[in-house]
């Protein structure tokens, strides 16, 4: 138990990385254990490649067990992994970017992209229609793929996608902005599939006619809480 922890309190995360730098062996297991299906389903959604996505994490978590002395606690220990990660994964999605001239998405694998409960029992339609997004969202610039997955698909708060991004809220919003004009006319039949059985007070971040479709992206990783 943490020193500053009561009797029966789960040690905080900031806690259990102090652990971690004083030589804990177990502490950073427990902040892995804590947050690795929120950075998978944030890597595998900018990514839009299982093994990308897992190396992506992969090498996020050795960036974090080594870094962590760096740690100064101006952000949650959350946030500050998901930055590290997302960084992780806009450097692959770079490096794939410079290697072809046009994004491919490997589409024999897109239900690993559903919620792992999801995935066996989902109607078609549903999975059609997340096949469609995925490859509509490997178009875009690494940026605002990043934007949007936290945004639109993983329920972040603008201001706190900022700061996993690391830019401004503005430009949280115009890569957002950005990224949906991109994808409105490659997705304006899913929205038109949907008709009146779409809710527009659903989504925390979004605004009715400029999200991603909400049919698509609302069991995308469960949000943030």
């Amino acid at each position: 138990m943490d020193e500053g922890s009561k009797p029966g309190e789960e040690a905080s995360d900031a806690d259990l990385l102090a652990r971690h730098v004083a030589g804990d062996p177990d502490a950073f297991g427990e902040i892995v254990r804590r947050h690795r299906d929120r950075l998978w389903a944030v890597a595998l959604r900018t990514l839009g490649d299982r093994e990308e996505a897992a190396d992506a994490v992969q090498d996020a978590l050795v960036s974090a067990f080594r870094a962590a002395h760096t740690f100064r606690g101006q952000s949650a220990v959350t946030t500050w992994l998901h930055r590290i990660t997302v960084n992780a994964c806009l450097d692959r999605a770079r490096k794939t970017a410079s290697r072809r001239t046009s994004p491919v998405v490997d589409e024999n694998r897109f239900e690993t992209l559903l919620e792992p409960h999801e995935s066996a029992a989902a109607p078609a339609e549903r999975g059609e229609l997340h096949r469609e997004l995925v490859t509509a969202l490997a178009t875009l610039p690494p940026e605002q793929r990043a934007a949007l997955v936290l945004v639109d698909m993983q329920g972040y708060p603008v201001a706190e996608a900022a700061a996993v991004l690391d830019v401004p809220t503005g430009t949280v919003k115009s890569r957002c902005a950005r990224g949906r004009a991109r994808l409105l006319p490659l997705l304006t039949h899913l929205r038109a599939d949907q008709g009146s059985n779409a809710d527009p007070s659903r989504g925390r971040n979004r605004t009715e006619g400029t999200s991603v479709p909400e049919t698509a992206t609302e069991k995308g990783g469960g949000g943030h809480q």
